[in-house]
């Protein structure tokens, strides 16, 4: 891979311990790696001029549902709450097949790369129609971004007490199957990954206790990480009592599901003993604060969780629910949110885009590899122009969440351009929008 050199960079925001801040500096980027960080560096390869630019490591995604960014601003699942959104879109989510799937993560992908982000996991937890995690991970190497997806999974329908509809269940047998079907096939531990397969049943009301102690098991005998939906909102904690006599924090204690290869998406309504569990075991946290107002589920403790060592990153979460997928966007509502409940020095703008960057990378496990700005870490780095009308006004670049563009000028992937000056570089986006529209209408014809 030929070597790329960032070349006068205003402003770069490392992330590393000592919470540096850089000026005036150049950035070499050689086979994927950052390699050397100084003022005028000696290098004859291909530059970028990142004169009146703040430089970021590349945003971390930890929560999302890719295959949802067909199904934005539904109108009968508007105004409705976690249980009632759901049961309005799962009919229309049935009739998905793996073109819906590949499209929508196309598209999904680079709407997030366009806001910052260069790694995301994704949580697809329906297959109807022949759909695969295939169709996801497809999609990503597409785009270019380092993948973290999740083979979810829905085995108890409303027949049984669940909340999903029959048709989209599965046979539990199967999905363990296709769960190490998927690990074999495409999950790499290097620390130059571009792809890294996770398990992830999807919520302690659509899968069964076996399900979820059998999966943590062969995710554990398998070495990859463990993801679910937990503590959303007062429904779910509702739900947790009545069905198992127990808070979610202890339910997922029970079954295997704390440690430091687990991250539950949500935690809304995690308590002090929870937040005291999560932080004593490892447990990571996919924090969605758009998400979590769009459906009036409530705001995370976050401030509370950091405080106590709690490994918090940000999600999107499905663009269903939110109804966007730009990372940058949540990573300013974090810190607004955590003030409104705390107070204006509740959290400042460099410590919610250090939970959206390096945060991220240590709940999907990768802290020694992304997030930061260091010589031996992989080459995922944001480029922001702060010379635009967004930024007009601005005294501090680092305040990229108070006073900031909310697009990156260029985004590098593992020393790759993926984004260049504000579009689209890895591939052509437009072919993919038209299939979207083509694909959205027939779902909501019918």
């Amino acid at each position: 891979m030929a070597d790329l050199i960032l070349r006068n960079v205003s402003h770069c925001l490392t992330m590393d311990d000592a919470e540096t801040e850089l000026r005036d500096v150049d950035i070499l980027l050689r086979d994927g790696q950052i390699v050397e960080i100084g003022q005028r560096l000696e290098s004859d390869a291909p530059s970028i001029d990142c004169r009146d630019c703040l430089v970021t490591p590349g945003l971390v995604n930890t929560h999302h549902h890719l295959f949802q960014t067909l199904t934005r601003a539904v109108p009968g699942a508007q105004d409705a709450a976690l249980f009632g959104w759901l049961q309005t879109l799962y009919p229309i989510w049935s009739r998905f097949t793996p073109d819906h799937m590949e499209t929508s993560a196309v598209i999904g992908l680079a709407e997030l790369a366009l806001s910052g982000c260069t790694t995301s996991s994704d949580h697809m937890y329906l297959f109807p129609n022949g759909s695969r995690l295939d169709d996801s991970i497809a999609a990503a190497a597409q785009v270019g971004l380092r993948f973290q997806p999740t083979r979810g999974a829905m085995s108890i329908g409303v027949s049984d007490g669940g909340l999903p509809p029959d048709a989209l269940v599965e046979d539990e047998a199967a999905i363990l199957e296709d769960c190490l079907r998927v690990i074999d096939a495409f999950h790499d531990p290097s620390p130059a990954s571009m792809c890294r397969v996770g398990v992830a049943p999807c919520s302690p009301f659509s899968v069964s206790r076996e399900l979820m102690r059998d999966a943590a098991i062969l995710a554990r005998d398998k070495g990859v990480m463990l993801h679910t939906h937990l503590a959303e909102n007062d429904e779910d904690i509702a739900y947790s009592l009545e069905k198992f006599g127990c808070r979610p924090g202890q339910y997922a204690e029970d079954l295997g599901w704390t440690g430091d290869d687990v991250w539950h998406a949500h935690c809304v309504k995690l308590d002090g003993q929870e937040i005291d569990l999560f932080a004593r075991s490892g447990t990571g946290v996919a924090h969605c604060p758009c998400s979590n107002c769009r459906l009036a589920s409530g705001i995370a403790p976050v401030r509370a969780m950091r405080d106590a060592g709690v490994k918090v990153g940000l999600g999107v979460d499905g663009s269903a629910s939110n109804d966007a997928g730009s990372l940058v966007d949540e990573a300013r509502q974090t810190l607004l949110l955590q003030r409104v409940v705390r107070g204006p020095d509740a959290m400042s703008a460099r410590e919610a885009l250090r939970i959206a960057t390096r945060g991220g990378a240590e709940v999907l496990g990768r802290g020694g590899e992304i997030g930061q700005i260091a010589p031996g870490y992989r080459a995922d780095l944001a480029i922001w122009n702060m010379s635009g009308v967004e930024a007009a006004g601005n005294w501090d670049m680092a305040a990229l969440l108070l006073a900031g563009p909310r697009r990156v000028r260029d985004l590098i992937v593992e020393g790759r351009r993926i984004v260049a000056e504000g579009q689209m570089a890895s591939l052509d986006i437009e072919p993919h929008i038209a299939r979207q529209r083509h694909l959205a209408q027939g779902l909501a014809d019918g």
